[in-house]
């Protein structure tokens, strides 16, 4: 039994596409345009060994044994033989595609844009109208997208014919064969612009800058994109327009954090305010609102306003405000109000306060730690 893949130089566990890619390049080398007369024979080889290992069920007969291209094996010699393999292998025509038929259009869709915009924390927490500058290809208004000078109009090309592509005799195992490419003066269109448009150099549109209207969503963030279709650039020729893409890059603010849907501030405290209770306000997006400070408030605790946060994209509601507090313990105290604080330290009893370790999960470090996963 032959050794097809000896033949074609590959391992016994090749890949599809590593079979395909060595007859290729065998092929290519063997061709009798190439190699000659003498190459002829060994092309033979290499078209039957990889009419075997090319195919998934000749393979695996194979593999078991059985020589698919021998009498009885299985298929017959050559049964099943992708003959648009060798074409593409030689005219680099694509595998099961069909030659096109008639001179190519000059009308296309335009391609997609993709525009930046910056929003503000504001703008993501409730939504906004915007107005954003695109600079953009619109169809030229001199030529109306036809590419001509006004008053011109393109004329059949000579060499195809009208046609867009021409044909050419080629030698191969099989004989001669006819090929089909692209016509090289009119580049496939069956047409030549004689006169093309000055305005817009031919191309049927120039570039302008226009002003997008869009609403922009609460909830969006950083790489949020926005799919405006048909409001991209026009195509070649007076095409269809492609599609816009607005892609958010949010903007840090000096106040608040964002964490999702949630947003995060400081308030910053007294002692004296901490330990004998407050209600502090603070300025939010939805404008003052009063947070109640209970007696004995730590430093690392938070209060969250619910409802307060970022509008969720797409969903209903939105997230909360946690008010992480900072309380600030007084350096520069006058004569009277270090008397004042020995007094309450003698009145507590904490004159000569005994320090003692806690235990990690409690304590301020474990508020800080849940503050800064949210958990607070």
């Amino acid at each position: 039994m032959n050794d097809y893949y000896s033949v074609l130089g590959v391992s016994r566990s090749a890949s599809e596409a590593e079979i395909k890619k060595a007859y290729r390049k065998l092929a290519r080398e063997l061709h009798p345009d190439v190699a000659g007369p003498d190459g002829e024979e060994r092309f033979k080889e290499v078209a039957a060994a990889y009419d075997v290992l090319g195919n998934a069920d000749r393979r695996a007969q194979y593999d078991r044994g059985v020589d698919p291209r021998s009498p009885g094996g299985g298929s017959g010699a050559g049964a099943g033989f992708g003959f648009e393999d060798i074409f593409e292998t030689f005219f680099g025509a694509a595998t099961g595609s069909s030659p096109r038929r008639g001179p190519a259009s000059r009308t296309q869709r335009g391609g997609d844009t993709l525009v930046e915009v910056d929003v503000s924390l504001e703008d993501v927490v409730f939504g906004v109208h915007r107005e954003v500058q695109v600079d953009l290809a619109e169809v030229c208004t001199t030529c109306d997208g036809t590419c001509c000078a006004p008053g011109t109009k393109p004329t059949t090309c000579t060499q195809c014919n009208g046609a867009g592509v021409v044909q050419r005799v080629a030698r191969s195992l099989l004989g001669q064969v006819m090929t089909t490419s692209p016509c090289p003066r009119c580049g496939g269109y069956g047409s030549i612009i004689e006169t093309p448009c000055t305005d817009c150099s031919g191309q049927g549109r120039t570039r302008e800058r226009r002003t997008i209207e869009v609403d922009i969503p609460a909830g969006v963030e950083t790489g949020t994109r926005i799919r405006m279709s048909g409001a991209g650039d026009a195509g070649p020729g007076g095409g269809p327009r492609g599609d816009l893409y607005l892609e958010m890059r949010e903007r840090a603010h000096k106040v608040f954090e964002r964490r999702g849907d949630d947003l995060h501030c400081t308030l910053e405290l007294p002692m004296t305010a901490a330990a004998l209770g407050t209600v502090a306000s603070v300025e939010t997006f939805d404008g003052p609102h009063e947070v109640d400070v209970r007696p004995g408030t730590h430093s690392g605790s938070t209060i969250t306003l619910k409802g307060l946060g970022v509008g969720k994209l797409q969903r209903a509601g939105r997230g909360n405000l946690h008010v992480h507090l900072d309380i600030h313990t007084p350096t520069d105290l006058t004569d009277e109000q270090t008397e004042l604080l020995r007094k309450l330290a003698e009145l507590r009893g904490e004159e000569a306060p005994e320090a003692r370790l806690a235990p990690i999960g409690g304590g301020v470090f474990s508020r800080l730690r849940d503050a800064f996963m949210g958990r607070g």
